[in-house]
């Protein structure tokens, strides 16, 4: 029903903007520039670190609908999504979301276990970004703890050119082969309206909505309305139903050398969780019913975000991030009855995380009159509290939820140096205080050398911290079959990365554009936190920092185009070495190599303006050691053996067709065109006394679909 009243709004407003002002804007034509890692926005070409971008023309002919679609084509990411929670975490490097910080313009994202750190990409929708920046490595000093893999920065739309901006956006999709528009139970429905008005030369505002109702992919189960005969359990979905609202609105005010940016953004979502374990409910008179315990699961997100830059006095640049934001979940209870569709009793609504942070980032720079030497002081502060309930943790926590406030500060400082008109060069340290852990120190080193007029090589090395989780610090399981115990005297894991990159650009005479980059990254991540076991009789389990993670990767990539055609494609082999520890074995450490694989290509013919678009990524197999022991001898200490996650092939294909000097955009195209569902992987196999999982679901299969994209 939701869909159908967001479609006639949005049908509306489009009758509405239609016989408005006809000086329609589009958005500004940008150059290519990035801000992440750097002291104020610059040319791509003359970043010191290597930023990959992808820009808001890659996202629209991909034709994705949130960030976890987009940074999934991209070599050495692999965004994991759970068909359970329905949450999608980017693994970069071979690293899990913890060691990611995700920012949106420049500023952590809020989530259960902090501030940038596990976000679900999947509650980031792509109508209002305006590129995305990735950078890999260690980033500790720009952007503190969490940032060991990487950071992957989200730059929103915020220059306009002319007066009005509308767009509305309509697309229909299948789920594997599930569809139907009219009934609940088929197929995703997304409905997009942007709005722009630029009020004067000083100010402008934005405003946009987007719904995204996703009913969930069956798979082999048959659905919420299925009654289990005998023993069986088919009632349910592989992948739950969800149903997400995302608004944004935006005042900006820019002069001189001065720009105010305030921007608000609201989420609220719904996942619905269908139980497969159906109880016999006697009704009287020999009548009976069978029930089953559902879960409905509410997510709720604020986040407000004010930007300053200015100039003091007469030279010192001035950047200033503040925001608050804050994200609750809840879960409502109900008991449905099944053979007559209809819902008998329900709980109240219970909120089991709710995060509250504060945030503040200030960075000065352009303190000297100096076309070789610029530094940059810089001060970085949040207080997040959290609360997370009792049944977040494993077998319930004993019943006890947990409340905690950490504040962390932060000061950083660098210098660039350009030492002559080839070689800069840019070292940086960051002091990190809280009030929960020990003070940490990174570093870093970039140097950025132009081989020649059309090529250059950056070498980077750079360290950060992982701090604790919450499951990590504060676990409390202690029953007849536990014994599991966070522990609050963790350290933060410490992690250090290197890289080398060369990248050539030239263009020929015939106007074709051809870029080729080489690289190598090693990263090595000590004291990894592990669950590990620290008596045997009674057995019992608790956190400690013993593991060790290393890994090395090298890529290559090839860009080719020329105005109506463009062609980009990559290659990378990764190799990863592990040394985990459960207190008793440990595991070998030798290196496990895998390869990825990737290719873009775009043609537009040139008499009808039609788009072609192809987006391919490989991801070879894998290889892990994962720790095995007997499920029927408590003591067995077990050991490690080596694991495999099967390799896979993911393929997009999309055309899109323009009309009415280009207002109007009928697109339509196939996803997961090899069918990919999931895959055998014999690493997941969870904590002692288990068995492997044969398989690992990533997605649902192939489906199809269609866009109605229309522009005032």
């Amino acid at each position: 029903m939701k869909k159908k009243v967001l479609s006639v709004i949005s049908l509306s407003a489009v009758l509405w903007i239609n016989a408005q002002e006809r000086d329609s804007l589009n958005q500004k034509k940008i150059e290519e520039v990035v801000i992440t890692g750097q002291y104020t926005q610059q040319s791509i070409n003359k970043s010191i670190y290597k930023v990959e971008v992808i820009d808001a023309m890659q996202i629209k002919n991909m034709a994705v609908t949130n960030a976890a679609e987009v940074l999934n084509q991209n070599l050495n990411i692999l965004v994991e999504p759970n068909s359970g929670t329905g949450d999608s975490n980017a693994n970069i490097l071979g690293l899990n979301g913890q060691y990611t910080k995700v920012l949106i313009d420049n500023i952590p994202v809020v989530s259960d276990q902090g501030m940038g750190n596990l976000v679900d990409l999947s509650k980031i929708n792509v109508n209002n970004i305006e590129r995305i920046e990735i950078v890999k490595g260690s980033m500790g000093v720009e952007y503190g703890n969490n940032a060991v893999a990487g950071v992957i920065n989200i730059i929103t739309k915020k220059n306009y050119s002319k007066k009005f901006n509308a767009q509305i956006s309509l697309q229909e999709e299948t789920v594997n082969k599930d569809y139907d528009w009219f009934k609940k139970g088929e197929g995703r429905h997304l409905q997009t309206l942007n709005l722009g008005y630029r009020i004067s030369d000083n100010w402008s505002v934005t405003a946009d909505i987007n719904h995204n109702d996703f009913q969930g992919y069956k798979g082999d189960l048959r659905g919420y309305k299925y009654l289990n005969k005998g023993d069986e359990k088919l009632r349910g979905n592989e992948w739950l139903p969800k149903d997400q609202l995302i608004t944004n609105a935006a005042i900006r005010y820019a002069k001189g050398k001065t720009s105010l940016f305030y921007k608000i953004n609201f989420l609220t979502e719904k996942i619905n969780f269908y139980d497969n374990n159906l109880t016999d409910l006697p009704l009287g008179n020999g009548n009976r019913t069978y029930t089953a315990n559902d879960v409905d699961y509410f997510t709720t997100r604020w986040i407000h975000q004010f930007n300053i830059q200015s100039t003091i006095g007469s030279r010192i640049h001035y950047n200033g991030d503040f925001s608050y934001q804050t994200q609750e979940r809840k879960s409502q209870n109900y008991i449905y009855d099944v053979p007559n569709r209809q819902v008998l009793s329900k709980e109240d609504k219970s909120t089991f995380y709710d995060s509250k942070i504060f945030y503040s980032r200030g960075m000065f720079s352009n303190f000297l009159n100096s076309e070789k030497i610029n530094f940059q002081l810089g001060y970085e502060l949040d207080h997040t509290s959290g609360f997370a309930a009792a049944s977040t943790f494993e077998s319930n926590n004993n019943g006890i939820n947990i409340n905690r406030t950490i504040f962390n500060y932060a000061n950083f400082l660098s210098a660039e140096w350009k030492v002559n008109d080839k070689l800069s060069l840019r070292p940086g340290v960051r002091l990190a205080l809280s009030d929960k852990f020990d003070s940490q120190y990174n570093y870093s080193v970039t140097a950025k050398y132009n081989t020649s007029e059309k090529s250059d090589l950056r070498a980077v090395f750079g360290s950060a911290n992982r701090f604790p989780t919450y499951d990590e610090l504060y676990t409390y399981v202690v029953d007849n079959n536990h014994d599991i115990r966070g522990n609050e005297n963790l350290n933060p894991e410490t992690g250090y990365s290197a890289g080398l990159f060369w990248d050539y650009n030239t263009v020929n005479s015939a106007d074709w554009k051809f870029n080729l980059s080489l690289s190598g990254m090693y990263l090595d991540v000590k004291d990894r936190i592990e669950n590990v076991i620290i008596n045997n009789q009674p057995l019992r389990f608790t956190y400690l920092n013993v593991d060790n993670y290393k890994s090395m990767v090298f890529g290559a990539g090839i860009n080719v185009g020329k105005k109506n055609f463009s062609i980009n494609t990559g290659v990378s082999v990764m190799g990863i070495s592990q040394s985990l520890s459960t207190g008793q074995v440990t595991s070998p450490t030798d290196y496990n190599y895998y390869a990825e694989a990737n290719l873009g290509a775009n043609y537009t013919l040139d008499k009808t303006k039609t788009l072609f678009a192809l987006y391919y990524k490989y991801t070879g197999k894998r290889k892990q050691y994962t720790h095995r022991s007997s499920m029927n001898i408590s003591t067995d200490p077990g050991q490690y053996v080596l694991g495999e996650m099967e390799a896979f092939n993911m393929m997009n294909f999309t055309v899109s067709q323009p009309f009415f000097n280009d207002h109007f955009e009928v697109s339509a195209g196939v996803k997961n065109i090899f069918d990919v569902s999931s895959i055998r992987n014999t690493v997941i196999a969870g904590d002692a006394h288990t068995a492997a999982t044969g398989n690992q679901n990533l997605f649902y299969g192939r489906s199809y679909f269609v866009r109605l994209n229309y522009n005032f």
